[in-house]
């Protein structure tokens, strides 16, 4: 039997869904409080478990019978005051999955990481599994969290656990709705004005999906693979969004001091009245980096094909369209 971490999520949910697709029986992990997504509801084959990724032994019995381990469970998040919910929920909680899988002998695992724990590379080269990550005091709260889960699974490997990385970029797909990446498509739609000179990686979810299977299924133990279909500029992104919503693209470039006085301000902000802002100084950083992932590893190993993002893009919007009138 195949186990599921994070199956309620926009990922994992579509893993489960290709894996029963292939005849797979799922022991699929949710939190109490998280809805059964539309794409599995009344589906066959499929074991609901509620087990918070935090609670040990609630694991051990969720484990029980387990051979194929997929661990998408994480929590994503840029605010500051969630650094240390996310080491719990990504360091701690893939520490207990690692231990688990070790002292259940389970036959392979598979960790769903980020981009976010892969270094940089140098000014006009493609970012690979080669570049490694290291702390200089501008990093995120997610992304130190990440490169501290997969320390945990190198851990794991070194004590013999059989386990192999995926490290995807921005996982897109219409089923995202208006949370996760769905976010920024909502944004544009509703009439984004501004957009700045990063870019942005982006992979389809049901190729995302596709490439865990596939690393599952093969012989690769001890690797890291980064899963990344194309980068584009954010302002033909936007773009490309407005098209899809047949409205005007953001026309304004917001330069980086626009941005340094916009997540300031917020957080003014956010301290006098109480309530969260979307802008906060680490996505301000994102939003001018400009990096480009290389997905060729993966490509040899497993010899995959990408959707063409502008196809995913538009299914996106058509589907907005049609949910969200």
């Amino acid at each position: 039997m195949v186990l599921v971490t994070g199956a309620s999520g926009f990922l994992g949910s579509e893993l489960v869904y290709q894996l029963l697709e292939k005849g797979e029986y799922v022991r699929a992990l949710k939190r109490e409080n998280s809805l059964i997504p539309p794409l599995l509801k009344n589906r066959a084959g499929i074991e609901w478990v509620n087990a918070d990724i935090l609670d040990y032994f609630a694991l051990e019995d969720a484990l029980e019978d387990i051979s194929e381990v997929y661990h998408c469970a994480a929590m994503i998040s840029f605010d500051p005051a969630d650094k240390k919910k996310l080491y719990q929920v990504n360091a701690e909680g893939t520490a207990n999955i690692v231990n688990l899988c070790l002292e259940k002998k389970i036959k392979k695992m598979l960790h769903v990481s980020s981009v976010a724990a892969v270094g940089e590379a140098k000014p006009g080269q493609q970012v690979t599994e080669k570049n490694h990550w290291e702390y200089n005091g501008r990093q995120h709260g997610y992304s130190i969290s990440k490169y501290e889960s997969e320390m945990e699974v190198w851990r794991g490997i070194a004590e013999g656990l059989n386990a192999v990385i995926a490290n995807p970029s921005v996982i897109i797909g219409k089923n995202a709705g208006t949370s996760g990446s769905g976010e920024l498509f909502d944004t544009v739609r509703k009439g984004l004005k501004f957009y700045t000179k990063g870019t942005i990686s982006m992979v389809d979810v049901e190729d995302t999906a596709r490439a865990l299977i596939a690393l599952m299924e093969s012989n690769i133990s001890g690797e890291r693979f980064i899963i990344s279909a194309e980068t584009w500029p954010n302002r033909e992104l936007f773009g490309e969004i407005a098209a899809g919503f047949d409205i005007s693209p953001p026309a304004i470039e917001a330069k980086p001091w626009m941005l340094s006085l916009a997540w300031r301000g917020a957080a003014l902000a956010s301290f006098i009245s109480g309530k969260k802002f979307k802008i906060t100084r680490e996505t301000a950083r994102s939003a001018v980096k400009q990096h480009d992932y290389s997905s060729q590893k993966l490509k040899d190993a497993i010899r995959i094909e990408f959707k063409p993002i502008k196809n995913t893009i538009h299914e996106i919007c058509k589907s907005l369209k049609e949910t969200q009138p």
